[in-house]
């Protein structure tokens, strides 16, 4: 493979990013290039962007709105300055708007307990010798779908 086609823009064949071990190594250097550089920006534009990647002396971000990375722009001094100080050869940032993934959690399902269920607790609870057991059964029966209609 020739170096210019190596360099190219676009997915590459797995073989040609190197061993699992060099990617990660590579992902390791880039997230903690990305919370030292971040670390040193106000509060709130430092959670509007992130450090994407350093290639040829320029420091890439990626900024969730215009408006943020206007913001960026502005510190574009002070960001080259933590950079150095962190020995990293960089000359110029650029940026680029892209909203960050959505990470949406999946609600928290609650199970009901059926009346029948909680016959079986309770008995469970009137059958145990120890309090502490016959406690908890309790408890669990007391979760239970009521079957009386609640008024």
């Amino acid at each position: 493979m020739s170096r210019a086609a190596s360099r190219s823009r676009g997915p590459q064949a797995l073989g040609a990013c190197g061993s699992f071990a060099t990617l990660a190594g590579r992902a390791a250097a880039l997230d903690a290039l990305d919370r030292a550089l971040r670390q040193t920006l106000p509060l709130p534009l430092r959670d509007q962007v992130r450090f994407a990647n350093l290639r040829g002396g320029r420091l890439l971000f990626l900024a969730t709105t215009p408006a943020w990375a206007t913001r960026l722009r502005l510190l574009q001094a002070q960001i080259l300055a933590t950079a150095r100080n962190l020995d990293i050869r960089a000359e110029a940032i650029a940026i680029k708007v892209s909203p960050l993934p959505r990470i949406e959690l999946e609600p928290e399902r609650t199970r009901t307990l059926s009346p029948a269920a909680a016959s079986h607790l309770r008995a469970a609870a009137a059958a145990a010798s120890d309090p502490e057991w016959q406690d908890l059964f309790g408890r669990l029966a007391a979760l239970a779908k009521s079957d009386k209609p609640t008024r």
